[in-house]
């Protein structure tokens, strides 16, 4: 996936966010970067949470065993790797794929049988089982069984999967994740399940070829290191931790998973301090943290390249630990070195920033034992050294940008101002709008933009960019859009999703009455993203190949679309959006109008009823036959389109 675009953010939520920033979350590894947003496949965007997490915030994590390219899903706390989405299959296919009777209906061995005998594309789909399913699945004695079947299978573990130990461990982070967030369906976990999945997990790490480096053995061992995170059992397997990052070396590179398992233990240790248990174990034994330390600075070299990820997240998970007063004046000699071995600029610079941002939010009052005192503004005037002028509402701020490039940026930005007032048909913005200028900030490529523009404006970079909208109504509120340059099209120019995201600008300044948060109060996402899309895609006169493919496969009603969230899967937010939008554009103008008449006022539940009451499921048959239309060649001109970005 390329870098995508998260939902326009703000106004008072964008703050509350902000206040409560960790100062960084993990970096994505291989394959793992959580990317949010509309777009073509490409490089992933590194994962940086930013909400503080407590443990009523702290869901398992959800990540693949077979997907060499993962998709995020969003959730209400930080996750950094993800649930698979069979990509490309149909709903219909998904199920037809994987009996679920064989996982709820059996038990004891057979269950067992079943789950070693099955794919892990299988195993995959039973994140999602709700209900019955999930009792039935994912009951304590059901989850005991597998943790048993782990501690048996692991005894004579040969180092790769043919014994289906992935599935087992696949199987428990499942369990784990869908008691998480439906345990009422599933029931408690006790005694019983902490007892039986500290055997199974002690016997795997106590099995000689779970130490195999290779890509064979990878896959469990990387599974396994996360599965400690899910049972939250990340205080008993400090010695994982250590043991990964100690043995690290050139050979680990040659395998995907085996890059994986190193990064997976950040996790262990970043969801950890969640748990009381991990940060008394670190009082006690507090040799992770030279662990880390040695890490970072014995890996200086990986900094710029393909595993820089591994040696930037050393530093940013040491840098966590100055949280705890008990474990600070530990932690400060060893961040205060790695900051003096590299550079706010630069090759080092994943690894400066990440360290100086945790110092900065966690020993502020000790920022000049760091030397990053002010770090806002130092890293703002180091980096984004290029301002620009497009008008009298537009300005730029930008990492490095030509002359050239700074005035085709300018022609794209406001040649689309009147092409959005001939879609949106507005008489002006909305009441007690100030946003009358917009600052564009521009990093010049995507591994900038994760390096920086968290640290900066305190944001999530696992995107393709993000629109920073603020209070409309404050004084000197400024709006901005964060976003970088598009390096993979070089030598083109490109800032990845310009026109998709100044859309959002316009749209809260002349559709959508109030801040991000008034605006989301209802289901209002289908329009927010799919007008994006429409005007970004249908101004650069593109075909929305991606969209137009969707539509041929009819997964949605329109009815469901207009209930679209933003932890609905990618597609369904970007692509159905854009779709719902132009399809009643082009079908039902007046009904348009009528919702935006009322979005406008800040009228959310008349808008909502226009959607749901009034039109309903009235248009759903014509919308079925649109569809087959659009698919068969009907959207390839006019409304919108394609996944380039402007020049």
């Amino acid at each position: 996936m390329r870098p995508r675009t998260v939902h326009r953010r703000l106004g008072r939520l964008a703050a509350l966010a902000t206040a409560l920033c960790l100062g960084g979350g993990l970096l994505a590894g291989p394959g793992q970067a959580a990317a949010v947003g509309h777009g073509n496949d490409g490089p992933h965007p590194a994962a940086r949470p930013t909400s503080r997490v407590t443990p009523a915030d702290r869901p398992p994590l959800t990540d693949p065993v077979d997907a060499r390219h993962r998709e995020h899903t969003p959730r209400s706390a930080p996750v950094h790797h993800s649930r698979p989405s069979m990509k490309g299959l149909s709903p219909e296919r998904r199920a037809a794929a994987c009996d679920i009777a064989d996982f709820t209906r059996n038990t004891g061995s057979a269950l067992v049988a079943k789950i070693k005998g099955a794919t892990t594309d299988c195993v995959n789909t039973l994140f999602a089982l709700t209900g019955t399913d999930a009792r039935g699945a994912f009951r304590e004695a059901q989850m005991t069984t597998v943790a048993y079947a782990l501690r048996d299978g692991a005894a004579s573990y040969p180092g790769d999967g043919s014994t289906g130990l992935p599935q087992l461990v696949l199987f428990l982070r499942a369990g784990y994740y869908v008691q998480w967030y439906h345990s009422g369906d599933t029931g408690p976990y006790g005694s019983a399940l902490r007892t039986a999945i500290r055997s199974g997990l002690d016997a795997f790490f106590a099995a000689p070829r779970s130490r195999d480096v290779t890509d064979a053995n990878g896959e469990t061992l990387a599974e396994a290191v996360t599965l400690i995170d899910s049972a939250q059992e990340n205080a008993r397997y400090l010695y994982v931790v250590e043991r990964l990052l100690k043995g690290y070396d050139s050979s680990y590179d040659a395998s995907w998973w085996m890059l994986n398992a190193v990064n997976n233990v950040y996790t262990v240790l970043f969801r950890g301090h969640q748990v009381p248990a991990f940060v008394t174990a670190v009082e006690r034994a507090p040799a992770v943290l030279r662990t880390l330390h040695d890490f970072a600075a014995a890996h200086l070299d990986l900094l710029g390249g393909k595993q820089s990820y591994l040696t930037a997240n050393a530093g940013r998970e040491l840098g966590r630990f100055l949280q705890h007063a008990s474990l600070r004046e530990r932690t400060r000699p060893y961040a205060v070195d790695l900051l003096r071995r590299t550079a706010m600029t630069g090759r080092t610079a994943p690894l400066w920033v990440g360290v100086a941002e945790m110092a900065d939010y966690y020993d502020k009052a000790g920022c000049d034992q760091y030397g990053v005192c002010d770090l806002q503004k130092r890293l703002t005037d180091a980096v984004l050294t290029v301002r620009h002028t497009c008008g009298p509402s537009i300005a730029i701020r930008a990492q490095q940008m030509t002359a050239a490039e700074l005035a085709s940026t300018c022609a794209s930005l406001g040649g689309q101002d009147a092409f959005f007032h001939g879609v949106a048909k507005d008489s002006g913005p909305v009441a007690d709008d100030r946003n009358t200028t917009i600052e564009v900030t521009v990093f010049d490529s995507s591994a900038d933009y994760q390096t920086y523009a968290g640290a900066i404006y305190g944001i999530d970079t696992n995107n393709g960019g993000m629109y920073l909208e603020g209070d409309p109504a404050a004084a000197g509120n400024q709006p901005r859009f964060i976003a970088y340059e598009a390096e993979w099209l070089r030598p083109d120019f490109a800032i990845w999703n310009l026109n998709h995201e100044y859309t959002h600008y316009l749209d809260g300044r002349f559709d959508m009455y109030g801040d991000f948060n008034a605006g989301v109060s209802t289901p209002t996402i289908w329009w927010i993203e799919g007008f994006a899309e429409y005007v970004s895609y249908s101004y650069r006169k593109e075909t929305y190949r991606e969209a137009i493919a969707e539509a041929g496969k009819h997964t949605y009603k329109l009815s469901t679309v207009f209930d679209t969230a933003y932890g609905d899967d990618t597609t369904r937010v970007y692509r159905w959006g854009y779709l719902a939008v132009r399809y009643l554009l082009e079908n039902h103008r007046a009904d348009v109008d009528a919702v935006l008449a009322a979005y406008r006022k800040g009228d959310w539940q008349a808008a909502r009823r226009h959607l749901t009451e009034t039109i309903g499921t009235r248009y759903d048959a014509d919308w079925d036959r649109w569809l087959t239309a659009c698919a068969a060649g009907g959207c390839a001109t006019g409304g919108g389109t394609g996944a380039r970005p402007a020049a």
